[in-house]
């Protein structure tokens, strides 16, 4: 009986309350879309095209490029169409679809900075067997059980919710299919759901940034004993601890806005759980490419040959 009377088709009314302002949030999304688009694909070609940026931390950078070239492609589109054309229906099989890849995708932007904090923790504080626990064998050993354990969790929390029985709403306040967005429109009990979903955040955001964190306390140490060369060498960790603190500040804003949303604006609310999946997208590729010098100099030359009247500073 509840099957019969569950809703298979849901509204994505993010913003509505914003009435005909809506459409306008179209410009700032979609400038943001392209540059997230151009600057992960240029980045993503430079590392690629050059051999000299081959080195383990530069193809994680890589992997960042992917994983921030291909989440927005999950959800934003959708969304701006949806500020135009006001287009607000989906499914709740294309809801489970769209909510498992864009989860997915996002646990992968701390699991990547964990990578990249390993990578540095080999370089500054065992130096001397760096290229050994980078090799591919080795590193594997780190990849593949936090591979698996993102994905697990992930297609837990939608197989959780695939069952739920939606039977008085069908409007989620959501610009896209959010695990919590959706749960909390559904009849009966969804104590496992919450459980589940808090499992997800503990086991994978807040574990990998506690284990970046102490990898960075063990770095800073070292660094703080070894002189002038070690300080030279934390000079290439600046860019992973500016990105780790934009990352966790948006992570942590996000998820204590569904917390305390009695006292928050649902438009807020919304923002920041948009922000905190979209604006990393934006922002690592732009703070990588000016903090790399390696890359920053062959983005500035293939720029250069592409477009002969930019002008490298001198």
């Amino acid at each position: 009986m509840e099957n019969v009377s569950s809703h298979k088709h849901f509204i994505l009314d993010g913003f509505s309350e914003l009435g005909a302002l809506r459409p306008v949030l179209f410009i700032p999304f979609f400038i943001m879309f392209i540059v997230s688009l151009s600057a992960n694909s240029l980045l993503l070609y430079v590392v690629i095209s050059q051999r000299s940026l081959h080195s383990p931390m530069c193809i994680l950078m890589a992997g960042m490029a992917v994983v921030d070239l291909s989440l927005p492609l999950f959800f934003v589109p959708n969304m701006l169409l949806s500020f135009l054309f006001d287009w607000k229906g989906i499914s709740l099989t294309g809801c489970l679809v769209q909510m498992h890849f864009v989860h997915l995708m996002g646990t992968f932007q701390s699991t990547l900075l964990l990578w990249m904090a390993l990578d540095r923790y080999f370089a500054i504080c065992t130096p001397l067997y760096y290229h050994e626990h980078m090799a591919l064998p080795k590193f594997l050993k780190f990849v593949i059980p936090l591979l698996i354990r993102n994905v697990i969790m992930i297609t837990l929390i939608v197989t959780k919710a695939a069952p739920l029985s939606f039977c008085s709403a069908n409007v989620i306040q959501h610009c896209f299919c959010e695990h919590m967005a959706l749960v909390e429109l559904a009849c009966g009990s969804t104590a496992i759901n919450n459980l589940v979903g808090l499992l997800t955040v503990f086991l994978i955001p807040v574990a990998d940034f506690i284990i970046i964190t102490a990898s960075y306390i063990v770095i800073f140490s070292t660094v703080l004993s070894s002189g002038k060369t070690g300080v030279k060498a934390l000079h290439t960790c600046i860019t992973h601890i500016v990105v780790i603190t934009v990352s966790l500040a948006i992570i942590l804003v996000a998820f204590l806005s569904y917390r305390i949303k009695n006292n928050l604006p649902a438009a807020i609310r919304i923002f920041f759980s948009i922000m905190y999946l979209f604006f990393p997208s934006c922002f690592n590729p732009i703070i990588y490419g000016i903090r790399t010098t390696e890359i920053r100099q062959h983005i500035l030359k293939t720029l250069t040959c592409s477009f002969p009247l930019i002008k490298r500073p001198l």
